[in-house]
């Protein structure tokens, strides 16, 4: 197995691309193919400032480690859902990628500062864990964006992760999430702009690119990811990628191409995005889904500049 650029000895063959590569060529092509996802969908531009939401997985340590090697200036932010024997040990490995390289990585823990953790947070609000830890990331990691003046929050969505996803949304035709499903959500009515520049790479490569850049990373899936739909939804489409090298690559740029823009609502029909008298975060109504969430399972909002965490149903004042 020769790799197709310098033919020398490859370390790692891409199916879907049909090509070899070796460790040096593999890497420049795992950030070849980042650069194309970025330029093609206006993602960022030179000079911005990109928060990456790290969980200490590959995905997202290898997408932080690829924006810093194309040269913008990329902070990290680590969010700790308090899961026995699973948060504390991935957060080490987030410190530990953003100490080795000199990177700047803010840590927000659930349980201290927000008085909750997923499991609680599941059980008083009658949600399954992944629906409330996805709520907690999407309010918090949006928060800190605009708190820190970034022009983009980065996540490390693959194409594995946004093919199951689209398959899912497919599956139920679920009209409003599909017409949100892109590579780039632009900035608006108090979110910031959102990116995924790995969605031309696949599980199995950040795997080998973490690898072969030295990057530890927690291996282990979350506990309470198990029975998740969305991992049926990944073992079917391997199962069809394995017959048919490619076929994700197809099925997520394909709908990209020619069916994404048919399921945006016309202005005239979107909801109105007003502002939460609690956190004065966006949201479709005077409380939002976060505050919510927290109000249930018994949380808090953090300090304000006092040494009592923020009361829940009482307006946060107005910044002047």
């Amino acid at each position: 197995m020769k790799c197709r650029v310098c033919r020398g000895p490859a370390v790692i063959d891409v199916r879907r691309h049909n090509a070899n590569f070796c460790g040096e060529h593999f890497l420049r092509h795992c950030r070849e193919q980042v650069a194309r996802a970025i330029k093609g969908h206006q993602m960022l531009e030179p000079g911005d400032r990109v928060l990456v939401a790290v969980s200490g997985g590959k995905d997202s340590l290898a997408v932080w480690d690829i924006l810093v090697e194309l040269g913008y200036e990329a902070d990290g932010l680590y969010l700790g859902l308090g899961i026995d024997g699973y948060s504390p040990e991935s957060e080490r490995f987030a410190r530990a990628f953003a100490e080795s390289r000199g990177l700047s990585l803010e840590v927000v823990d659930l349980p201290s500062d927000y008085g909750y953790d997923i499991r609680s947070a599941a059980r008083a609000a009658k949600r399954v864990p992944c629906s409330a830890c996805g709520l907690s990331k999407r309010h918090l990691f949006d928060e800190a964006a605009g708190r820190g003046g970034y022009d983009a929050l980065a996540t490390g969505h693959n194409l594995d992760d946004e093919a199951a996803v689209l398959f899912g949304n497919v599956l139920r035709w679920q009209a409003e999430y599909l017409g949100r499903q892109k590579p780039v959500l632009q900035a608006g009515e108090g979110f910031p702009r959102k990116v995924k520049p790995l969605v031309r790479l696949g599980e199995r490569e950040m795997a080998a690119y973490c690898v072969l850049r030295g990057i530890d990373y927690m291996v282990e899936e979350c506990p309470m990811a198990q029975g998740n739909r969305h991992i049926g939804y990944k073992e079917a489409l391997n199962s069809i990628e394995e017959r048919s090298p490619g076929a994700k690559h197809s099925f997520y740029f394909g709908f990209l191409d020619r069916a994404a823009d048919l399921f945006v609502p016309p202005e005239e029909e979107r909801t109105p995005i007003g502002t939460c008298v609690r956190c004065g975060a966006p949201a479709g109504s005077d409380v939002c889904a976060f505050c919510h969430l927290l109000e249930r399972a018994g949380g808090h909002l953090p300090c304000d500049g006092g040494d009592m965490p923020v009361e829940l149903g009482r307006s946060v004042p107005e910044s002047r």
